[in-house]
């Protein structure tokens, strides 16, 4: 029997978004040509597939069944044919999207953009949300080219490589009544705290290394991205607990102070991961070796 393969990742499309409007402007085709398309698929495979539900579609038992096997058949597709094509940076018009979590995107993605207009003034980058957990990323099902962050139990269709480690410290107020030049475990406890909470798993490293050290923290604030911190800190007297490549940045500004933490806290990990389709990509290689070493480049300037 002859299967249409265009037909395939307008299935993979389907199952991941669960909405026909939303997989119809991913793969940038009209909601007509999905449903055609869609159509064609149940005829090809004897099944419904997908059934409408209040919002969206909801796959049916056999296509759960069967997309994994679309899943690897495309990632096989993917590897010998992508690794087979030329890659040029200076000349390539090739779009990646890229996921990093927040930190990344303050710290390392400035820097990767910087180079690659350089090397590659035609190429695009996205930047997609990180998410909450791998899958949001569209990693794993291959839809995002990588994701960039602190990778927790990644699957086995997953390649991870790690980038860099970073380190934590403190930032008050340059004019903090009770805060000096130093700050004391028994200050850090007494002080009330600012908390990042990115999506993803970061947060859990700062969590971990206090209750390692036995340090408390009480928190008056939790906020969403690294770039709320400053104008908190700069108008209150309050704490914050940073990666240390953040805080180098946040030391620019005259009204805030950065010090050392009363205690260790360790460092954490910055990883890379891309689905495993993409191994053999020679512009994915390009990217990866670029992303590499401009974090090696970033932690010997620190």
């Amino acid at each position: 029997m002859r299967y249409d393969l265009n037909l395939l990742p307008v299935f993979t499309a389907l199952m991941e978004e669960r909405s026909v409007t939303r997989a119809a402007a991913r793969l940038g085709i009209t909601q007509p040509a999905l449903s055609n398309a869609l159509n064609r698929l149940r005829d090809t495979l004897r099944d419904p597939l997908f059934i409408r539900e209040r919002y969206g579609i909801k796959p049916t038992q056999f296509a759960e069944e069967i997309a994994p096997v679309i899943a690897e058949t495309l990632a096989r597709l993917d590897e010998v044919i992508l690794g087979r094509q030329h890659f040029d940076p200076a000349i390539s018009t090739r779009q990646f999207s890229i996921a990093p979590n927040s930190y990344v995107e303050i710290v390392l993605m400035p820097r990767v953009i910087a180079r690659l207009r350089q090397m590659a003034p035609g190429v695009k980058v996205a930047l997609a949300p990180f998410g909450t957990d791998l899958t949001e990323t569209g990693v794993i099902s291959g839809s995002t080219d990588m994701v960039l962050g602190r990778i927790v139990d990644p699957p086995d269709n997953l390649i991870v490589q790690h980038l860099m480690d970073d380190g934590l410290a403190c930032v008050v107020r340059a004019e903090h009544p009770d805060v000096g030049d130093s700050l004391s475990r028994e200050q850090y406890e007494q002080l009330r705290h600012v908390n990042v909470r990115p999506p993803g798993r970061m947060r859990v490293g700062l969590f971990q290394a206090l209750e390692r050290q036995g340090l408390r923290r009480e928190l008056a604030i939790s906020v969403t991205h690294f770039l709320a911190v400053p104008e908190i800190i700069a108008m209150t007297d309050y704490c914050a607990t940073l990666p240390r490549l953040i805080c180098n940045q946040i030391a620019k500004d005259p009204r805030l102070k950065v010090l050392e933490p009363p205690v260790d806290l360790g460092t954490f990990p910055v990883d890379i991961a891309w689905h495993v389709r993409y191994r053999n990509d020679p512009a994915h290689q390009w990217l990866r070796q670029v992303l590499a070493e401009t974090a090696a480049q970033l932690s010997a300037d620190a």
